[in-house]
Order: C-alpha cells, then structure tokens, then sequence
C-alpha cells in the first residue's frame, strides 16, 4: 500500500439497533435523532454514502453532528447510524511521501475527482503493499509502553519504530520474525496485547508522554532573521502573521524545506490548490541534505484546500498534529507547518452560525480562544514513554483580512505562542524578503536561548541579537525624521546609524529564496554575517569620530558586505570573515 489513513467509519460496521434518521440537513450541520446510546464526539455514517459526520451536541435523543463530506443529496429520513467510536486514524508504515486529505484518506494514489465512498483504509486501497519487519526484541523480555520491537527500513527517509503502544507493557511471548508483513498484520504480543503494525489512535485525543522537558533547545530554521533574531525552541508554537502579498506561504515553505527537524507535517487547511501543488512539486524535487535522497521522503502532506469540504479543513490541523505526535513517540523531532489557522477558524465560524451560536467579536464563537489553546498545547518538548527526547513544533500562519493585526485570530494567537513573526507590507512590497518585521514580532524564548547559545559556544549571541535590535529601532526613528528633513541634516554619526540599519536590512535580514548559497544559512555563517555588519557600522562611527565625513563614508563600497550572503557557501563563514576584514581595512584607511 502506498499510504496508510484515518479511516473515520473504520471502526466497525454500525449495527442496526443504533439506527436513527436525519431530521435537518444545513451544509455541514446534520441533526439525527433516535440513534441509541449516541455520545459526544461519536462519528455517525449519514445517507446512502454514510457519510462520516461527528456529535458535537447531545440534546435527549437528538444529536448534531458536523459532517466531513460535501452534504448534497442527504434527505430527511435518510438513516443516521452511529460507530460507537470516535473520530480515529491509522497510523503506520506509508506516511512518509505521501499526500492526505482533512481526514487522512489518501490522495497520492486516489482519482482525479474524489468521491464520498472512496476507500477508507489503505488496506482496502491497495492490499498488495507489503513492508519488511526487522525485530529488535525478543520473546520472554519485559517491555514497558514505548520501547522499541522492531523497525521497518523502507518506510521513508527516517527510521520508523514500532513501538509498544499506550497501555500495554509486559511480558513478549511472541513477535515476529524477520519478514514482509501488511499495515493491519500481528508483529507481536507484549502483556496479552496484540501488537500490529499499524494502531489506531482518536486523532483529537493528544497522546501521552512521561513529562515535558523545560529546557530550552533552538529549532534551525535557516532563515537568518529568524535564528539570529526571534528564534523559537524545539517543541515550542509559533505563528506568521500578515495580510495577503506578505510571503507567508513562502516563508513557511522555506521553514519545511531547511529547518533541522526529522519529519515535516505540512498541513495546507483551506488554501489555494495550486499553492498545494507548487508545495508537492518542490518537495518531490529538492534534495534533501540529510540523506541525499528527496526531502518528500521525511514529509508528510495534509491538503485540505478551498475548494475542499469546509468542516474536514476543521479537522486537517488535528490530522497533522496526530501524525507528528505519533513520530514524537519513536523519537524523533517533527514540525507541523499549518497553513493557515485563519481559514480554519472561518470554519469554525461558519458552523457556529449555522447551529445558532451565540456569536462573539467578528462573528466567532465565543469559545475560539479554547480551541486555540487546545491546538498549540499540543506542540512540546517531551520525554516520550520509552524515554526518548522528541518534540512537536507547531507553526501556524494567520491571515487577517485586510492585514488587520487587531482581528481576533492574531490577538488571541499571540497569548498561546512562544514567537511571532509579523510579516510587513511595505517591506514586501520592497522586495525584501522575508518580510519579517523587527518591531512587530517577538521571541519569548530568546533568554534561554541565549543561555543554550553560551552552553554551546556562543557567548556573545545574546549581546549580538541586541546590539542590532537597537540599531534597527535608531534607524527606524531616524529613518522618519529623515523623510522630513532629509538625511543630509542630520549629524554624522544619526547618518551612521541610519546606514547600519540599511546594511543590516540588505546584508542580513533579507534573505534570496532562489540563490543557492541564501536558500537557507548555518548558525555559523548567520553569526558572521552579523558581527561583519556590527564591526563596520562601529568601524563607521569610528571614522566620523577621527574628522572623516559622513558622506565620504557612505561613498565607500559597501557592495562586497551587502553581496556576502549569496557570494559565500552558506556554511562558508569564513569567507565572511575574509569579506569583513577587507571592508574594515578600506574604512580605517578613509582620510
């Protein structure tokens, strides 16, 4: 099989004696009633279809239901009949490369136009896929939930664990020998459990681990204004806030293609489909530096697009969030990249005003703050139950309308998120990219970073980061006043304060996408490329302070500083270091 997916009716066929009928249809709210024993969060299967379609309300013997699928054609009296599970998701072997939809049914291998009733396990998809089982444990030992009982090497480009699941410890009286085995096979039995390859977990439901880890670990995302300037730790939410034109997609597509965790968990909830195409096509062709082979090959893709059943685009976050808790579990770090929240608070906006909400500021529902919290207190740092230390990094992008930073998305994001990056119109509008603003965005972890920075030799990246913060704000300040009066009137050292904001924005905040060697940059060259800039605006003033004019010092030729991060490799941060010195020796040498 090429894939393996939540299947929402896959827990078991209905049973006739929990059969009610439909009594309303509005788009995606469906109200049953007469299904016995219904219960809150219970999927039921509506219509001919049996379209899948979760309780969200039990009122007596009715129930409310928000369907997953395109409602057309479901009737009054059509049968309502419950699962007795909630909504779930198979996970296993096949993640890895492939493509889902909202509720994780694949679409790397499905039509062209998607049907209601198109396979609901990979299993039934495609029951000829097979994968190779190597156990790394053995009959009569002792396993707690979480170690390891075998791997399987062909299932991406990470190593995939199968792991004891929750719940289960005990005594191996029997695992499976080394061998091709299907998604659904036994591999093991570990304290009278059985063990397959592939589980089932609710996808609402966050898994469990032994504890949170509170130490501060930075997560590379090689994008220079935000490692160097508003960085965010592994495990830790982050959001990228800013109206249309910006470059949030890009700035997200840029994190999923260069930060340094194991597994990318894009999720594409209720944007344009040529968006997620162009995501497809550019993860399919660009190598991955860690292994050599495709970055699709540790990439996992949730496409729930515009055009896509609006309540699935509810769900698609909780799907991706679920994928990457369940490699959290074998040990590795995974980043959810979900993009955007906004389109799927429309959702949830939609569908409390069809089911007569109360609605709260801009149409919302009053409880939009709790389902927030609710998705980012998903993201952490963690010691997994086989005592391994992985981690979930959320990052979710926000659009408000018409850039309006004071909607309710972006303000109630920002009290759930360990860093903001508030992207700038006129910056993008300038072609400076990325758009990160330094006034609008922050870093709450950036003081127990700068600690894990000193720890691991960097002492002055604290000082560093500062340093520029200050002259970015000075320059701003003066930047207006000079539009006023012209920059020509001001002293001689506001003018150097004025060029050592233009040389940090050109050489170091900006960032070129398309050049190979600015694509993405290490720690290191990202360090170099910051104290060259510090030491020439200090070497700036230096020259005013000795008699040298101002306008004999911004004649110099500052191109060599500004072409250094496209010139030089980007792990090359010696060749900065050459680029610097050459620079300074041309400004001590000014008369």
């Amino acid at each position: 099989m090429d894939g393996v997916n939540a299947a929402p009716a896959a827990a078991g066929p209905s049973t006739p004696a929990r059969t009610g009928r439909i009594v309303r249809v509005a788009g995606p709210l469906v109200e049953a009633e007469g299904v016995p024993g219904v219960a809150m969060g219970e999927i039921l299967h509506i219509g001919a279809d049996r379209i899948a379609a979760e309780v969200v309300v039990v009122e007596g013997d009715r129930a409310t239901t928000q369907a997953y699928e395109y409602t057309g054609g479901v009737r009054v009296g059509d049968p309502a009949a419950g699962s007795g599970q909630p909504l779930t998701g198979l996970f296993g072997p096949g993640l890895l490369g492939s493509a889902f939809d909202g509720l994780m049914r694949p679409l790397t291998s499905a039509p062209l136009w998607l049907r209601p009733d198109r396979p609901e396990s990979v299993a039934a998809d495609d029951g000829a896929r097979r994968w190779r089982f190597v156990p790394s444990a053995r009959a009569g030992s002792t396993l707690r939930e979480g170690d390891v009982l075998g791997t399987v090497p062909d299932a991406g480009a990470v190593e995939h664990r199968v792991v004891v699941p929750a719940g289960a410890s005990g005594t191996v009286a029997w695992i499976a020998d080394e061998g091709e085995v299907g998604a659904l096979d036994r591999v093991a039995d570990v304290g009278g459990r059985t063990v397959r390859l592939s589980e089932r977990w609710p996808m609402r439901r966050p898994r469990p681990f032994l504890e949170r880890l509170a130490d501060p670990e930075p997560l590379h995302t090689g994008q220079r204004v935000l490692d160097l300037f508003f960085p965010v730790s592994r495990g830790a939410a982050a959001a990228v806030t800013g109206g249309f034109g910006t470059g949030k997609t890009m700035l997200l597509q840029q994190i999923a293609k260069w930060c340094d965790a194991d597994v990318i968990v894009y999720v594409g909830c209720g944007e344009r489909g040529n968006e997620m195409a162009e995501v497809l096509d550019d993860l399919a062709l660009l190598v991955d530096e860690r292994t050599g082979g495709r970055l699709v090959d540790r990439t996992v893709v949730v496409a729930n697009t515009s055009n896509m059943p609006m309540m699935a685009r509810e769900l698609s976050i909780y799907t991706g969030v679920s994928i990457a808790e369940y490699f959290r579990d074998m040990g590795h770090d995974a980043v959810v990249i979900a993009d955007s929240t906004s389109r799927w608070a429309e959702a949830l906006r939609e569908f409390a005003n069809r089911r007569g909400d109360l609605p709260a500021e801009e149409g919302f529902p009053a409880d939009l703050a709790s389902e927030l919290a609710a998705f980012y207190e998903r993201a952490g740092r963690v010691r997994t139950l086989g005592g391994h230390d992985a981690s979930v990094s959320v990052i979710g992008a926000v659009s408000p309308p018409g850039g309006d930073m004071s909607e309710p998305v972006t303000t109630i994001t920002q009290r759930f998120v360990r860093a903001m990056w508030t992207l700038d119109r006129d910056l993008a509008y300038a072609r400076h990219y990325p758009a990160v603003h330094w006034a609008g965005s922050f870093a709450r972890d950036a003081a127990g970073l700068a600690r894990w920075q000193t720890v691991h030799g960097d002492p002055e990246w604290a000082a560093r980061r500062a340093a520029a913060l200050e002259i970015l704000a000075e320059a701003d300040r003066l930047g207006s006043l000079a539009e006023v009066i012209g920059v020509n009137s001001l002293p001689g050292r506001e003018r150097m304060v004025v060029l050592g904001g233009r040389l940090l924005r050109e050489s170091v905040l900006a960032q070129n996408a398309l050049s190979p060697n600015d694509a993405t940059c290490s720690d290191q060259k990202g360090a170099a490329l910051l104290d060259m800039v510090l030491d020439v605006i200090d070497a700036c003033h230096a020259a005013i302070d000795r008699g040298v004019t101002a306008t004999a010092v911004e004649r110099a030729d500052f191109g060599p500083v500004i072409r250094a991060a496209q010139d030089v490799g980007p792990e090359d941060a010696g060749a900065v270091g050459t680029i610097r010195e050459r620079i300074l020796d041309v400004l001590r040498r000014l008369p």
